[in-house]
């Protein structure tokens, strides 16, 4: 029996248009309803994500940052992990030589050191504020996550992750999206949020579900009994999944709950 549904939100419960079906809307009142724990996990800041779970009526453990940051409906922190001062400090510099935008995360704002398309075009999706300001100016004692963008060239982003993922193989570097590099600590994972929630509230694998689109939802599958990659789901996730759904415009994500959780019953 299903305790707890793990699941993405970008490209697995919420298309491009930037609205919910209300099939998606439908199928997480029903999840609640019957006692059973909705979490979204996504790579999103918390601010952002806390938007999100607003928007779907949850009350549960916000996960963002890629696993780095879990916090209950009221604000406590229950994990998080930062990224080490001198890795923030080298990425930076990398990012400024090879002319690369970056995204800066700490204490849940959002920095930018140019106020280019690539930040104007990534808050206007994400609905958020942003800070214009050089990074050196920064404190890195609480950075979240580097998250490096280029909306043209997908092929240069998938360049980027193996580069980097040889230059430093302390760190999780992944590309999240087609456009989007992002840099964590080995232990900002989804599958360790999910592990630890699996043990905050005493659930095993088995009474576990989860379900994503992109390669950071890789961890994020590792951590269920039940692993639902999406229709629109990248080839390498798929790898991973012990089911593959629909898309996400097709409402898959509420195909998966109806055939894992409610057994195709009327509900």
């Amino acid at each position: 029996m299903i305790k707890f549904v793990a699941t993405d939100i970008d490209g697995t419960i919420l298309p491009s248009t930037g609205e919910f079906t209300e099939g998606v809307k439908d199928c997480i009142k029903a999840l609640q309803d019957n006692n059973i724990k909705v979490v979204i996990v996504t790579g999103r800041m918390h601010q952002g994500a806390k938007k999100i779970a607003e928007r779907l009526n949850l009350k549960t453990p916000v996960v963002s940052y890629n696993g780095g940051c879990i916090k209950t409906n009221d604000g406590e922190i229950l994990y998080e992990r930062n990224l080490p001062s001198n890795y923030t400090k080298q990425i930076i510099d990398w990012a400024r030589e090879n002319n690369v935008h970056l995204n800066l995360y700490a204490d849940d704002i959002l920095y930018s050191e140019k106020d280019d398309a690539e930040i104007q075009r990534y808050s206007k999706y994400q609905g958020l504020d942003y800070v214009v300001k050089n990074f050196s100016e920064i404190s890195f004692d609480r950075v979240h996550k580097l998250l490096a963008i280029d909306y043209e060239n997908a092929e240069r982003v998938s360049s980027w992750v193996n580069e980097m993922s040889l230059n430093f193989p302390d760190l999780y570097i992944i590309k999240s999206t087609p456009f989007f590099c992002e840099f964590s600590t080995k232990d900002a994972t989804k599958a360790c949020a999910v592990n630890f929630l699996k043990k905050y509230w005493n659930i095993s694998d088995n009474e576990t579900l989860t379900i994503g689109d992109q390669d950071n939802d890789i961890e994020l599958l590792k951590a269920g009994g039940i692993r639902v990659g999406m229709g629109n789901g990248t080839d390498e996730l798929k790898k991973h999944a012990t089911y593959i759904t629909d898309t996400v415009d097709n409402d898959g994500f509420v195909k998966a709950i109806n055939k894992f959780v409610f057994l195709n019953k009327s509900r």
